[in-house]
């Protein structure tokens, strides 16, 4: 093959690959799942956002900015090493990109190439404008809304579930073993963690049953309820949702409020930031498209 013609065909090989990689991104995005499982219509819009990316991408790595753009292979590597950390093993690795019209070195250099757009976009980003303390003490004065905050209560719970095809877990043995449950906490209500580590089917058990810092309406409606009602300290009798039967305890409880201009500082100021930086960056990409 002469060497003109086998340099195209490289570069065409490289380009799809780059497509390929960008269409499995934005079909998870728009569909949450690979373009193998789109229909025609989706596949179809899919490769055409997939297409118009690749050529806005193309426009940056040839910009200006783009000069001084390099990507350490410490940070390819760590990039490579975290996707491949998502499968039980290498072949699963290989065969999922061929499944989406990939290969390891074409995969490779699609990523290169994402981390290096990235980095072109942040060098960009550099050209916005500062936000300063005034800035971020009016967009406090004129979002009120965005600084009130709902009570919420810290929580932990004991799940025992019910499965009709497991002896100790049938709903007859699994309301004995919660009631039980209940019952050594209603004299101990500090033995929570232990019984939860010891008892809990759930996977919080090794956090003591820890279910975090919770506002209304996160949980099932029957343990919402119930947790909103109780005291601190205070240890729920058996609750049931549809995973079983539970035991709460409600470890603390934040009243509603509204932050201070100080402490919704840090979150107004990293807001308008990345705000202003991506109104540059969209504005610098729209002068690529249109030069």
């Amino acid at each position: 093959m002469p060497k003109v013609i086998e340099q195209k065909v490289k570069k065409q090989a490289v380009i799809e690959n780059g497509v390929a990689y960008l269409a499995l991104k934005v079909a998870h995005k728009l569909y949450g799942k690979a373009p193998v499982g789109l229909q025609a219509a989706e596949f179809s819009r899919v490769q055409k956002m997939a297409r118009q990316q690749h050529d806005l991408e193309a426009r940056v790595l040839v910009a200006i900015e783009a000069r001084d753009a390099v990507v350490p292979q410490a940070s390819l590597n760590a990039a490579m090493d975290e996707i491949r950390s998502r499968y039980p093993n290498e072949d699963d690795f290989v065969d999922d990109l061929a499944r989406n019209g990939l290969n390891e070195p074409g995969f490779a250099a699609a990523i290169e190439r994402e981390l290096k757009v990235e980095a072109i976009l942040e060098k960009v980003a550099t050209r916005a404008n500062k936000v300063s303390d005034t800035d971020v003490e009016l967009y406090y004065r004129y979002h009120p809304d965005q600084f009130r905050r709902p009570e919420t209560r810290l929580a932990r719970h004991i799940l025992i579930t019910i499965n009709e095809t497991i002896a100790e877990n049938t709903r007859n043995a699994a309301r004995q073993r919660i009631e039980a449950i209940a019952a050594r906490l209603a004299k101990e209500p500090q033995r929570f963690e232990e019984q939860a580590l010891k008892h809990s089917e759930c996977p919080t058990a090794l956090q003591g049953g820890t279910l975090g810092e919770l506002p209304r309406g996160k949980l099932f409606p029957e343990l919402d309820k119930a947790l909103f009602a109780m005291q601190t300290g205070e240890v729920s009798g058996v609750l049931e949702s549809e995973l079983g039967f539970h035991v709460l305890r409600c470890d603390a409880i934040t009243e509603a409020g509204v932050l201070s201009l100080d402490q919704a500082r840090p979150y107004i100021r990293k807001l308008m930031e990345q705000k202003r930086k991506r109104v540059c960056q969209q504005a610098w990409a729209k002068q690529l498209l249109e030069g």
